[in-house]
């Protein structure tokens, strides 16, 4: 299989980790930012950086396009990392807030897959690499709409790796669980764009968790882990020559996959409510 990858939402955290651990494993990169300064920082460091927003249509086939202009028309490997959270109770979600994280989250990862795939089945190899989490296993209060888009991903992967079966072309979903990302930092906008919470008859619960998503972090929550952990899973999911549908980084989402295949609804239910 071609080393090269296009990994997509490069801007900090796991995107990055990733664009930096496997350029160091001699993959050649192309690691994608929504805003062309966080490409500029990437470039500035060596890495080969270009705009990539799943919500502009024109970027991912202008992102495609340059790949097989630079690369000869080949791409071994497309990680889909971009997303981003609305936190909210479900009964305060408009449908907008719906229909955009949607974009992001799914409809934006579903077309860059689409259009990386031509390229693949032209080399008889690749391999698909979509970033679900823990809440794409068991959902969570006041994560409804991440866990939304995080189920569907679970499930159109799932069909998607179905119909790859005899092409070379694996579909590997990558469930991290909590790491040290600005994941609940890049929320807060798209919470005050959106959620009514003042509004809500959920008021007061809402006062009781704001402290939660306003404060600054001054160490890691439980069971956290550095996105290197995701970098690591990701390079067995590259590069094993047997890959494995899913790969577990956390503790947490380790047990949630367990508890999902053996508890009955209710016990599940109780189990997530402890935390």
């Amino acid at each position: 299989m071609d080393r090269s990858i296009l990994i997509t939402g490069c801007s900090s955290g796991i995107g990055l980790d990733a664009a930096r651990g496997l350029k160091a494993r001699g993959w050649r990169v192309f690691a994608t930012c929504r805003q062309e300064a966080d490409c500029d920082r990437l470039r500035a460091e060596g890495l080969e950086s270009f705009r990539l927003d799943y919500t502009d249509e024109d970027s991912l086939a202008a992102a495609v396009d340059h790949i097989a202009a630079v690369n000869g028309g080949r791409l071994g490997a497309l990680f889909n990392n971009g997303a981003f959270a609305c936190p909210g109770a479900v009964e305060d979600l408009p449908r907008g807030a719906l229909r955009e994280i949607f974009e992001t989250n799914l409809f934006g990862t579903h077309d860059l897959t689409r259009r990386v795939l031509p390229m693949m089945r032209a080399a008889g190899a690749g391999r698909i690499v979509n970033c679900s989490s823990v809440l794409g296993l068991v959902g969570a209060k006041w994560r409804g709409a991440y866990v939304a888009t995080k189920f569907a991903m679970e499930g159109l992967s799932d069909v998607l790796r179905l119909e790859m079966k005899g092409t070379g072309i694996e579909i590997i979903l990558i469930e991290p669980g909590p790491i040290s990302t600005r994941i609940r930092e890049n929320s807060v906008p798209h919470f005050e764009k959106w959620i009514d919470w003042e509004g809500s008859a959920r008021a007061e619960e809402y006062r009781g968790l704001l402290h939660r998503l306003y404060r600054s972090k001054n160490a890691p929550d439980r069971f956290e882990l550095p996105p290197s952990a995701v970098t690591a899973q990701l390079i067995r999911a590259l590069e094993s020559p047997r890959p494995r549908p899913r790969y577990y980084v956390t503790l947490p989402t380790r047990i949630s996959g367990i508890a999902r295949r053996i508890l009955p609804t209710r016990a599940l239910d109780w189990l997530v409510a402890k935390g």
